[in-house]
């Protein structure tokens, strides 16, 4: 990722390059180093490049939440999903929305708010008409249904 993040950026490209910079430091916290991860994240949402490639924003803050999350920073998750989401919406990325809605409803439920959580992810949830075997859909209907009482 990180040699295919050089080459990207020796074109001059400008789309696709923050996003792939957010994944490198996604694949950096999943290898053990979140604090390299997250830094990695921060400094590639700050690029200029995030300003023009908007399609990956949503995505990009709801990985960084993620990440927030599993390192116990919940204050700081919660403001990155909320982020996501309103990106996400207001580009009515209803796939970035899913994600981004699972990620805060689990975050929502480790604090005990299970209820809030399933009246979040729920209308997202019921926005999608098919594709309910694809992995994003799966996820959310196991989330949804361990979050019922």
């Amino acid at each position: 990722l990180r040699e295919s993040e050089k080459r990207l950026n020796a074109t001059g490209q400008r789309i696709w390059v923050a996003y792939l910079g957010v994944r490198v430091g996604e694949a950096v916290a999943r290898a053990g180093d979140a604090v390299e991860g997250l830094r990695l994240m921060n400094e590639s949402l700050a690029r200029e490049d995030c300003r023009e490639d908007r399609a990956h924003i949503a995505e990009s803050l709801r990985l960084k939440g993620w990440l927030l999350r599993t390192m116990g920073r919940t204050s700081e998750a919660e403001q990155a999903l909320m982020a996501s989401l309103e990106v996400a919406r207001a580009q009515q990325a209803k796939s970035w929305e899913l994600r981004g809605a699972m990620e805060l409803a689990r975050l929502l439920a480790d604090r005990g708010e299970r209820t809030a959580a399933r009246e979040l992810l729920a209308p997202v949830y019921g926005w999608f008409t098919e594709g309910f075997d694809t992995r994003d859909l799966v996820v959310a209907k196991t989330l949804l249904d361990s979050l019922t009482p």
